[in-house]
């Protein structure tokens, strides 16, 4: 059997591949980090025979995926949502393994036969099932950083331009270009912040909407997003993440 791991956090990927390996007869064909890595492997390899799938990826959610593509073969989600808010998944018939995940899980979830293949997804509204997941009203709207070691400050969402890593430092800075160092990942920033008003660009930026000053066309079909305060580096968009970053901007 081929399995196809859709998963941004190294750790974990690590762990299922060794999962797999112990079962036997499960052979790892990839490894991908994001939703554009996702779509372009899928449009020049054949389909693996199961895809183990995080739902929050490094450029934003996974229900993204079956915007662009049909994926016909079986698909086990992975999250690290609690079980309660995971009911919505059992009520849309769909499998998950909640993270950390275990060898006896992987086990569980391979022994079952109403594994949730995307033929049956069409009939699944995924962003009605993301929003059951990930309610607006828990949003944050402040945060409490730290500032010399030995004070914390309050920094209100509404005055950061955007956020990003650098350094394997996450950075959050202010439409003043002040920087404040974040305690939380990318990941974990990103599933904070309400989407309405951040957008995930790439694997290093989460961008303010009212941050946006212009954008240029760029190489390869990209795009690439103008700030009103400067940024270390271009702010680059895949060419296949451009609908998705229009669809958000109007």
């Amino acid at each position: 059997m081929n399995a196809l791991i859709i998963e941004d956090e190294e750790l974990a990927a690590r762990n299922l591949v060794n999962i797999l390996t112990e079962i036997g007869n499960i052979n790892t064909i990839a490894i991908l980090e994001s939703i554009a890595d996702t779509v372009e492997w899928f449009e020049v390899n054949d389909l693996p025979d199961l895809v183990f799938m995080d739902i929050h990826l490094a450029d934003g959610s996974a229900f993204e995926i079956f915007k662009m593509i049909r994926i016909d073969c079986p698909i086990i989600f992975t999250t690290a949502y609690d079980e309660y808010a995971l009911q919505a998944f059992k009520v849309n018939s769909i499998d998950y393994l909640l993270k950390p995940i275990t060898l006896t899980d992987v086990k569980k979830a391979l022994d079952k036969r109403e594994i949730v293949s995307v033929n049956h997804s069409e009939s699944i509204d995924f962003s009605k099932l993301l929003a059951m997941i990930k309610p607006t009203a828990e949003y944050k709207t402040h945060f409490l950083v730290s500032q010399k070691g030995d004070k914390l400050v309050p920094l209100k969402t509404s005055e950061i331009a955007y956020i990003l890593i650098e350094t394997s430092i996450v950075k959050a800075i202010d439409y003043k270009g002040k920087t404040f160092v974040m305690e939380n990942t990318l990941d974990e920033l990103s599933a904070m912040l309400n989407p309405k008003e951040f957008f995930r660009a790439n694997r290093q930026f989460i961008i303010a909407r009212n941050a946006i000053k212009d954008i240029d066309l760029w190489f390869n079909g990209r795009l690439s997003v103008n700030l009103i305060v400067s940024t270390p580096e271009k702010i680059l968009i895949s060419k296949v993440r451009i609908p998705v970053f229009k669809d958000w901007f109007t």
